[in-house]
């Protein structure tokens, strides 16, 4: 971190911060703590806020939350809240300050600003519960999808009136990119999110430690019940890193040799990155942090060919990609990136492109232009 040069301008701004929830430490809070280090005195804006889930870099700041932080449980219940996210978004009062910056995938964009404040939006995706993958979020349970067919239909229209409050869109890959395009009719700068590359590098022994390696959030529209059965036909050793509702599911398809760690803290997740012979990204991601983490480590990544992958592994050097998500093709994928020989001074150098600086760098340039007007 001693490493990034953060604008001199920055010091002299009055800046806030929304954030959709405070609820745990993945990629987009990652971006977050990025801001909160270049505007260590901007107040953050929140429908609900753990602090034991997040990090003192984000603790240290002002945070004010919505009416939901005090419903009993939140913490846990907090999606079957969505319907009413918008409303408890638009209850917080407008910041007072020059700049709005929300880095949002839900709701965080529709905080109110104050006549003259700019608002510069870091989107990670449009609304995907509204907009994208309903069989992953809903199954296919007629009654359900019937039921929930008016509330999604409400949040698409309430997302799109709120995207034109936006003055500035910035996000995270191209494949976004053209997503906000579809949905709002706006274009947005693309800036990378940062990889912290100082932090995760190879380590010290070349060779692996015998096991392929999965670190993600247990739910449907990861996929990660391709990879599990794709290993448990295999019979190779295979470590998950990560929590979430699909963990009872993912276990009683899971062969023995197949490994649920739970939650990792980062030191361990470092060694779990440097330790293993291949990382597998079955899921179609909006980007995705944790290849370009395993690339920093020097291990190469087999990841389904869509969404923000396409932009972060080279195929043939520092990964493979299977084309369609089925079992087979899995198979096919992790036979290939068996069989090579992988250079780690290559796939690290494909994760250096990604590095803090790269990322505060396009930060400075869209908002300059946000505030300029243009």
């Amino acid at each position: 971190m001693s490493s990034v040069i953060f604008p001199t301008a920055w010091q002299q701004m009055n800046v806030a911060l929304t954030h959709d929830w405070l609820t745990g430490m993945r990629g987009g809070e990652r971006v977050l703590e990025w801001l909160c280090r270049g505007f260590p005195r901007a107040p953050i804006f929140t429908l609900i806020h753990n602090p034991a889930a997040v990090s003192a870099t984000i603790n240290a700041h002002p945070i004010r939350t919505s009416f939901l932080q005090g419903v009993p449980g939140i913490y846990r219940r907090y999606r079957w809240f969505l319907p009413v996210h918008p409303l408890a978004i638009s209850s917080l009062p407008a910041p007072d300050a020059d700049v709005l910056i929300s880095t949002s995938h839900c709701v965080a964009k529709g905080l109110r600003v104050r006549s003259g404040t700019k608002h510069l939006c870091y989107c990670f995706t449009p609304m995907r519960y509204a907009w994208l993958f309903h069989d992953e979020y809903l199954g296919r349970n007629p009654l359900k999808r019937a039921l929930a067919a008016p509330v999604l239909a409400g949040l698409r229209r309430w997302d799109r009136a709120n995207s034109a409050h936006v003055d500035r869109f910035v996000t995270l890959s191209q494949h976004v990119r053209a997503r906000i395009q579809r949905f709002y009719g706006r274009d947005a700068d693309v800036v990378y999110p940062p990889v912290d590359v100082d932090f995760f590098t190879p380590g010290a022994a070349e060779a692996h430690g015998g096991y392929d390696l999965i670190v993600s959030a247990l739910v449907p529209y990861k996929r990660l019940d391709l990879a599990v059965r794709a290993y448990t036909q295999l019979g190779w050793p295979l470590k998950i890193a990560g929590t979430g509702t699909d963990y009872d599911a993912l276990k009683k398809i899971a062969g023995p040799q197949i490994e649920f760690l739970g939650w990792q803290s980062d030191e361990h997740l470092r060694e779990l990155y440097r330790g293993c012979r291949l990382l597998v990204f079955p899921g179609e991601e909006d980007f995705g942090i944790v290849p370009l983490e395993a690339q920093a480590c020097g291990r190469p990544v087999v990841a389904f060919a869509r969404g923000g992958a396409l932009e972060t592994i080279v195929a043939g050097e520092t990964g493979v990609f299977f084309a369609t998500q089925t079992e087979a093709a899995l198979l096919a994928a992790l036979q290939t990136a068996a069989a090579q020989n992988w250079s780690r001074t290559t796939i690290r150098r494909q994760a250096e492109r990604f590095a803090p600086q790269q990322f505060i760098n396009g930060l400075a340039a869209s908002l300059e232009k946000c505030l300029a007007g243009a």
